[in-house]
């Protein structure tokens, strides 16, 4: 049985009094413990999928299933606890007023879970910060370590799936690698499963085992790591992103 099942999703809402319809009958399914790209131009729908698991968007048609059990309504902290998300942008998700202490326990606060101490020393070193970042604030951290900031909260409650928004988008190249390599260790660690967005195909053949080409709200192609390699696209525009990111996944 699959971990993350979605079958025929469909997101629509109204935006300047224009119906938009970000994702149109999407169906995938992530097995346990695998690491499964979206991948596609902005405004593919690809993280609009991310955020309607979440419920920051409106499904609606269609079914989103964890371990088999729909998900709630709203999310809950059960919910929480076992599904998580990083998003783009690390200096925005992180609060600009809040010490990165804060920002690991709160997490452990809401859920009642003890041993915050001990807990936030252990996610720090998880994401190879030093102890001595624990009360520095987001603007006294490069992107790349705010970016492991928000990777160590997403951590805190110990979940079994990680929903990666372009996690290393919005950090240069040697950090980006430095990013993907860091959530690499930790799912084999962890044993995690990863629903993973980015725009460019060579990020996404470095991190997953299969990946879903997506245009204008739909799917269109679902690849294995093995077509990646052999460069087996049966779609025009599967092979554009391929062509764009080919001398990186050399």
């Amino acid at each position: 049985m699959a971990l993350i099942e979605i079958e025929n999703l469909s997101v629509h809402f109204r935006a300047k009094g224009h119906l938009v319809r970000a994702v149109e009958g999407v169906s995938l399914s992530v097995a346990e413990r695998e690491s499964y790209g979206l991948v596609g131009e902005s405004g593919s729908g690809k993280s609009t999928i991310l955020r309607a698991i979440c419920g920051l968007a409106p499904v609606t048609g269609g079914r989103v299933r964890i371990a088999g059990e729909p998900v709630p309504e709203p999310r809950d902290r059960a919910f929480a606890a076992r599904v998580q998300m990083v998003f783009q942008d690390p200096y925005g998700s992180l609060h600009p007023r809040h010490t990165v202490d804060r920002a690991l326990s709160e997490p452990l606060g809401i859920h009642g879970i003890g041993d915050t101490d001990r807990r936030v020393q252990e996610a720090l070193a998880d994401v190879g910060l030093p102890s001595a970042f624990r009360f520095r604030y987001p603007h006294q951290l490069s992107g790349g370590q705010r970016q492991r900031v928000a990777i160590a909260r997403a951590l805190m409650l110990k979940p079994e799936i990680l929903l990666l928004d372009e996690p290393t988008s919005a950090l240069d190249a040697s950090v980006q690698a430095e990013t993907l390599n860091l959530l690499n260790r930790l799912r084999a660690e962890r044993g995690l499963t990863f629903l993973m967005v980015s725009h460019d195909l060579a990020v996404i053949d470095h991190m997953c085992d299969r990946v879903l080409v997506m245009q204008h709200g739909r799917a269109v192609e679902e690849l294995s790591r093995e077509d990646l390699a052999s460069a087996r696209m049966q779609t025009g525009y599967a092979r554009s992103l391929f062509e764009a990111s080919a001398d990186r996944m050399l």
